[in-house]
């Protein structure tokens, strides 16, 4: 046995768990290659160029929400990530280098690791019973040990969100056309399939970029801004893993998530929300529904992956 890596099995255990990481249309813009003892993490430019975003903003939060999925698999598998995040100047597309050293799990990572297999995208209305307090602190605590600030949009702050947002779904031309390309689709090995999208709620709820009609029961999701003091690469892929610790923190703790990035793509809309919701003290890199599932609502469909051979470099 070898004590200083892991078996073959192991590490692909823990890969198969990583790319169950939410990505932006499920677009899955990520690549691993196993060298040397690490394990690397590289942006798949043929990927995150069929997105809109100029900066590869939002692929890069995929991967960074894919390299906290890793970490946590492979901590509850008995090893622990010291990660170097875009070791490689040379290459912008190296995300993040893995070492691995043997590690005792603790309860917790064995809980969220559990998380990763149930969490899910719930695009549809959350119920109105409260979220107790102590669980938002704990998803904002969890994100702040990353790097990141977590706001809670109330009263005023969530009328400019929501207002924003709205804006988005009636100027973004661009993200609805892209949306409903990467959406909607047959079985695929990517992107969002169709019994996955649901009919968003009505003007007094929550609106997202989509190109369905809305629904016309309430929305009584909170609304979280996932936001970063700088926002260079290095910033977005640490907001990744953030908002990958938000959303496992919640599935834990029972509540249904649905991250938002695309209306972020419009500068004048993020810069909108920069200033009127985190005070032009943070960049806005997500905006986070956060909910109770309606007590009548159904299981959601999983939503397709593509097979570990076709993300591992050989």
């Amino acid at each position: 046995m070898n004590h200083g890596w892991p078996d073959e099995y192991t590490l692909r255990a823990a890969l198969t768990l990583a790319v169950r990481a939410p990505s932006v249309h499920n677009t899955q813009p990520w690549r691993f290659r196993i060298s040397d003892h690490h394990v690397h993490l590289y942006l798949d430019p043929t990927r995150a160029d069929q997105l809109s975003g100029l900066d590869q903003r939002d692929a890069v939060l995929s991967c960074g929400a894919a390299l906290h999925h890793l970490r946590i698999a492979l901590a509850a598998a008995g090893w622990s990530a010291v990660v170097h995040r875009l070791p490689n100047p040379a290459d912008p597309n190296q995300l993040a280098s893995i070492e691995l050293v043997p590690h005792r799990p603790t309860m917790l990572e064995h809980a969220l690791s559990s998380a990763i297999l149930r969490r899910q995208t719930d695009r549809r209305p959350f119920s109105s019973t409260p979220i107790p307090p102590g669980y938002l602190g704990l998803v904002s605590e969890r994100a702040t040990t990353l790097g990141a600030s977590v706001r809670q949009a109330v009263d005023t702050t969530r009328e400019r969100l929501v207002e924003v947002l709205r804006a988005a779904q009636d100027t973004g031309a661009v993200y609805r056309v892209e949306l409903a390309d990467w959406s909607g689709r047959p079985v695929t090995p990517d992107g969002a399939p169709a019994r996955s999208i649901a009919l968003y709620p009505d003007p007094g709820g929550v609106p997202g970029i989509v190109a369905v009609p809305r629904q016309a029961a309430p929305d009584f999701a909170e609304l979280l801004v996932l936001g970063t003091s700088t926002d260079d690469r290095s910033a977005q892929l640490c907001a990744g893993e953030a908002l990958s610790a938000v959303l496992l923190t919640a599935t834990n703790v029972g509540l249904a998530t649905c991250a938002l990035t695309e209306p972020l793509e419009i500068p004048e809309l993020r810069q909108r929300i920069r200033v009127g919701v985190l005070d032009d003290l943070a960049y806005p890199q997500a905006v986070i529904r956060i909910g109770w599932a309606s007590a009548d609502a159904v299981a959601l469909p999983v939503a397709p992956r593509r097979a570990l051979a076709d993300v591992l470099d050989p």
